[in-house]
């Protein structure tokens, strides 16, 4: 059976709260149901994901200070599961020093980072003056190919795909590669399962915060009214931003409370949420969603935008977990660190894909909020 967290009445509240200030940050990292899925999901034994959890929020808690160490020459950061740290790419050698005494692994790169993001800006900025053509899926900065990568829909062709690379290719260097079209992850209504909008969408809960949880702004606009798993009356979206972003704030009330935990469905033990660090590009994610519950991956990219048929949504991570509809929303979380709701992607749990996330950080400061942690 599934633990549900979201409704509780009289003693449990307290109940959990004692069991929660007796766990360690250790416990939290190691839960048995993230070790089992990472295990499953990345074809690691369980020593080999417990020591990888442990290396990337190193790798995380480094990010930081080598970045500064770095300075102009900065050209991006992603985690290496091989060396089992932070690689920092830099653009002159003298940095290289620096970077390795702030605890991470230098390695040449052709553009800086600040160079990249540039070019990636100028095409954003392109894109809302002029919608990206639907054939485009999307586009992002990638430190590790030294250009900003376009991603086209298979077959992609036409007058109007050669001009937005020309003028792409204008903002910096350009590499096209081809996937499939992303997709947002909500779904219909589908009984059993966390919370519906206006009676006729289903979603995910994202992570717990101050007065409600984050979810995906594709589920619901400001105003909508939500009801919870059991069908009663859950809350409203505060807020919501979809296209340009992908995110919502749901008040809740009604007897309905949070918890710092990310559901494990009965497939595996639930998490506990004890921050926000991000994880860098290469570091290990799960995910936990109403239709598919729990899978893991890797990181494959930061700050992507996405060109959803509804418009562009910008400043996204991709993943290489699977998602399917009913997932959006939901958590997507590194050891005890949330990362961001679940927004959309391509594939399937059954032959695979790719699922962008928006990072929790930015709806935490958009909407002025701070997560319920352990």
């Amino acid at each position: 059976m599934r633990r549900r967290i979201a409704l509780a009445l009289g003693g449990a509240t307290a109940v959990l709260t004692a069991t929660l200030a007796a766990l360690t940050p250790a416990s939290a990292q190691a839960s048995p149901g993230l070790i089992a899925a990472m295990q499953r999901d990345l074809g690691l034994t369980a020593a080999q994901a417990s020591a990888r959890l442990t290396q990337e929020m190193s790798a995380a808690r480094v990010l930081p200070g080598a970045q500064q160490a770095a300075g102009a020459a900065f050209g991006g950061a992603w985690f290496d599961p091989a060396r089992g740290k932070l690689v920092v790419g830099v653009t002159d050698p003298a940095a290289a020093a620096a970077v390795r005494q702030a605890g991470a692994e230098p390695v040449a790169t052709r553009t800086s980072a600040a160079k990249l993001d540039a070019a990636k800006a100028a095409i954003d900025a392109a894109a809302k003056a002029d919608p990206a053509p639907a054939a485009v899926s999307g586009w992002h900065a990638d430190p590790r190919a030294g250009s900003v990568v376009v991603t086209l829909q298979p077959g992609a062709r036409g007058a109007d795909v050669d001009a937005f690379l020309a003028k792409a290719r204008e903002a910096g260097p350009v590499t096209v590669r081809t996937a499939p079209a992303a997709q947002p992850f909500s779904a219909g209504t589908v009984g059993g399962d966390p919370y519906y909008i206006n009676g006729n969408t289903r979603c995910s809960i994202g992570f717990s915060v101050q007065g409600g949880f984050v979810s995906a702004g594709h589920c619901g606009g400001t105003g909508s009214s939500v009801v919870g798993w059991d069908g009663s009356w859950m809350g409203t979206f505060a807020g919501s931003s979809f296209p340009g972003n992908d995110y919502s704030f749901i008040r809740i009330g009604g007897g309905w409370w949070t918890a710092p935990v990310v559901l494990g469905w009965g497939t595996v033990s639930d998490a506990l949420v004890r921050g926000s660090w991000v994880a860098p590009v290469g570091t290990s994610v799960c995910r936990s969603g109403s239709t598919t519950h729990w899978h893991c991956g890797t990181v494959l990219g930061q700050n992507e935008t996405i060109n959803y048929k509804e418009g562009a949504v910008y400043q996204m991570t991709r993943t290489n977990v699977c998602a399917e509809p009913g997932d959006s929303g939901g958590s997507f979380i590194t050891g005890d660190q949330a990362q961001g709701v679940t927004s959309g992607g391509w594939g399937n749990c059954r032959s695979g894909g790719e699922t962008w996330f928006q990072p929790v950080n930015e709806i935490l400061q958009t909407y002025g909020l701070s997560l319920v942690t352990a």
